[in-house]
């Protein structure tokens, strides 16, 4: 057991070490950064990176707009997972293996090969350089709707069928006895999909063209250009775009971990 704690915090430490880094950098003067000297912690804690990077960029219109964009693909990707869950799960037509299946294959599918006819498809229906353009293509995963389905299956078929009994319907259960019990489920998919779309670089990179509409993994890299060799600046940007989600996981982590256990999944 020892050994095992050992191990333990030193992996912990490794992983967390270039956070770490990254708010001694971002407290740090420039002057200091500069200075030559290898601080674990800086002399003089200061304000100043974070100013210059607020005065200088829409740093908080770019935080709205991660924000926006990526609560909205988080509610339409858990309530497209969980429909499709519970659908896979307890609804019997002809193809519902195969469909599930094909659900299930896109997860081999990267980003990169359907990139140019996703391209097509939002400049045809006219949402191209729109928060929709990045919105929709990803407000549903094949990921998302497998875990549901694990998920919901584990939930005991007595309530199900005991709800049929009494009348109830396919929307009357999915409410009032499939999302009840699938909290620790919800918090799973909703905080992945946060995740996923707060940190998403690639299409919005390629759907968005006003910069005003830039969400923050793209704020970062025209920052970089534009400071330069600011690592002061380029940080103190870096620690604003990766601690909302270190909070959101500590909140969650709970819920995160027992739904990752309730799907079957180690």
């Amino acid at each position: 057991m020892p050994v095992r704690l050992l191990g333990a915090v030193l992996v912990s430490l490794a992983l967390l070490f270039p956070l770490y880094w990254m708010v001694v950098v971002a407290f740090s003067s420039r002057s200091e950064l500069f200075s030559g000297e290898t601080r674990l912690w800086p002399r003089a804690v200061t304000l100043e990176n974070f100013e210059r990077v607020f005065d200088a960029f829409p740093v908080v219109t770019w935080v709205g707009n991660s924000v926006a964009i990526a609560l909205v693909v988080s509610l339409l990707s858990v309530t497209v997972s969980m429909l499709a869950g519970y659908a896979f799960a307890h609804l019997r037509f002809r193809g519902s293996t195969a469909l599930f299946l094909l659900c299930v294959a896109t997860l081999m599918i990267p980003l990169q090969v359907i990139m140019v006819p996703l391209f097509r498809l939002v400049t045809s229906m006219g949402l191209f350089g729109s928060y929709w353009a990045v919105i929709l293509p990803t407000a549903a995963t094949g990921f998302g709707a497998f875990l549901a389905r694990q998920f919901v299956i584990g939930i005991p078929r007595d309530l199900i069928e005991a709800a049929r009994l009494d009348g109830a319907g396919h929307v009357r259960i999915f409410l009032r006895i499939v999302l009840p019990l699938s909290r620790p489920l919800l918090a799973v998919l909703f905080f992945m999909s946060l995740l996923q779309s707060w940190n998403d670089f690639a299409w919005p990179l390629v759907a968005l063209q006003d910069n005003t509409l830039y969400t923050l993994p793209i704020g970062l890299l025209y920052l970089q250009g534009q400071l330069g060799s600011d690592y002061g600046g380029t940080m103190a940007f870096a620690l604003l775009s990766v601690l909302p989600m270190v909070v959101l996981f500590l909140v969650f982590q709970r819920y995160f971990v027992q739904g990752f256990a309730r799907t079957g999944i180690r």
